[in-house]
């Protein structure tokens, strides 16, 4: 399963990537807006939007060419928990 993950702390990268491999997902993150991350993002199958932490104009780039198939999970916490109960949920 392919997870893109906006939002979020930069320092929190690596964790957010690791937990993801863990639950058996292949993870990108964006923590930060840059004019590549629309071409970057692909045919995903969860997207997650830590609310709290991303601009309007992420938001806006990221979802605005998804495919029908693609989940998209909003959470106003960016934590590790937070991210942990969404994969358990919904990554099997």
């Amino acid at each position: 399963m392919s997870v893109i993950i906006i939002g979020g702390n930069e320092c929190m990268e690596r964790e957010y990537k690791t937990l993801c491999k863990k639950h058996g997902c292949r993870a990108k993150v964006f923590c930060r807006y840059n004019n590549c991350m629309k071409d970057r993002i692909g045919n995903p199958d969860m997207m997650i939007l830590f609310t709290h932490t991303v601009s309007h104009k992420m938001v806006q780039c990221a979802i605005s060419d998804l495919s029908a198939g693609t989940t998209v999970i909003r959470s106003h916490t960016s934590s590790l928990a937070s991210l942990r109960k969404i994969l358990q949920e919904n990554a099997g």
